[in-house]
């Protein structure tokens, strides 16, 4: 499944082309990290929006997307 590329803008991408959940590889590379990462967030009850289906670790879109938006830091010129 190809991921849509993130907004550069601090505004959080649209939510239109996501998948209501995302798999870990998705959110390692909206996170711009690992999938070994991603797991180690989870494990550490870092990161929101988490969904367990069995063993399987799913997580809401509008959850990860928001929780991105609320960690980004404004730059100089805003």
């Amino acid at each position: 499944m190809n991921v849509p590329p993130i907004a550069r803008s601090h505004a959080a991408p649209r939510n239109d082309n996501w998948p209501v959940l995302l798999t870990v590889p998705e959110a390692a590379q909206l996170l711009r990290t690992t999938a070994r990462g991603v797991y180690a967030m989870v494990e550490c009850r870092q990161v929101p929006g988490v969904v367990r289906i069995g063993r399987r670790v799913l997580f809401r879109t509008e959850a990860l997307l928001h929780w991105v938006h609320q960690k980004s830091v404004p730059s100089l010129e805003e």
